[in-house]
């Protein structure tokens, strides 16, 4: 590993320092995946592009500290602001050195990044830093999004493909979503996870400033309830379909996901492994599905418009595309 300095000299151009976080090879950010389109009544296999989502192993002078997920690139970046909001550091002055570290070949090269104090400097984690205990996961997650896939299904289980959800099924559980929001109507602030059967009854819905806090309430409540796992159910999200969001829906035996905005690439490769329909960008006319369509049976897509219409839903989903983006 060979350590690259924080500081430049004066003259030095910055777009230089900006290359050099992205890595020791180019970063990956988006990845085609072929989808199902459903729209107009058509249904249409076409490519689309989904932003890459990745673990980031971060080390203090060669100790694991935290793993955080990110879309690759401009990782020295992302490591410095993330140190310096933690309390860890107080400038970049009190950084030696920043480098990716691994052997060619390893599944999780470029996902592992160490730290290195500066002269006289002392890197100090702060285990019980609020900021920590929210954005970060322990650094024994791993750093291959494979080997986090292979985990959680050696001790989940992929589901069963059986019953089968329609269409209008998976739009009206998102178009749920604006009936349960009082919080986010009165200030645009949360997110909202809503769980529904098959044959649209809402069971759960909770508001949170965390989409994957909104999540944890719901599941916590059916097992509170002594109802998983939670076959024949769907779990509608406000916000992007992460690993995470994905993750959780198979530890609850959730066999369906939609979202009114995007999946990250690990989710949808996480979903095809796990046997989860994932669906983003779920409108009254028209969605994605980007994991497992064998589990959805053919009929009308089309949810009633109105206040509880997912375009409602839609527009609270920070960086929520255009309903034809397919």
């Amino acid at each position: 590993m060979s350590e690259a300095p924080i500081g430049r000299p004066p003259d030095e151009p910055a777009a230089a320092v900006t290359a050099a976080g992205d890595g020791p090879a180019r970063a990956e950010r988006s990845r085609e995946f072929a989808v199902v389109r459903v729209a107009g009544g058509q249904t249409t296999a076409l490519p689309d592009r989904v932003a890459v989502e990745e673990p980031l192993e971060v080390r203090l002078a060669g100790d694991p500290f935290a793993v955080t997920m990110r879309t690759p690139g401009h990782d020295r970046e992302l490591v410095l602001g993330l140190l310096l909001s933690e309390g860890i550091i107080a400038s970049a002055a009190d950084v030696g050195g920043i480098a990716h570290c691994g052997r060619l070949g390893d599944p999780g090269l470029g996902n592992t990044i160490d730290v290195a104090s500066a002269p006289g400097m002392v890197l100090c984690v702060v285990h019980d830093s609020p900021a920590r205990r929210g954005t970060l996961t322990s650094a024994a997650c791993g750093v291959c999004g494979r080997r986090s896939i292979d985990d959680l299904l050696a001790r989940c289980g992929a589901l069963p493909v059986a019953a089968q959800v329609t269409l209008c099924a998976v739009s009206m559980a998102v178009a749920r979503l604006g009936e349960v929001q009082p919080v986010f109507g009165a200030t645009g602030g949360t997110h909202c996870a809503a769980l529904c059967t098959f044959d649209g009854t809402l069971v759960a819905a909770f508001e949170d400033v965390g989409r994957h806090n909104a999540v944890d309430k719901v599941i916590g409540s059916r097992l509170l309830a002594g109802a998983l796992p939670l076959a024949d159910h769907i779990l509608a999200v406000s916000g992007r379909a992460s690993f995470e969001i994905v993750q959780k829906a198979i530890a609850a035996g959730i066999p369906v996901v939609a979202s009114v905005s995007a999946p990250s690439s690990l989710a949808v490769e996480l979903a095809r492994r796990a046997n989860v329909t994932l669906a983003g960008f779920v409108r009254p006319t028209g969605l994605n599905v980007y994991a497992c369509y064998e589990r959805v049976r053919s009929g009308t897509l089309l949810a009633p418009s109105g206040p509880g219409s997912p375009d409602l839903a839609a527009t609270r989903a920070a960086g929520a595309e255009s309903p034809s983006k397919g």
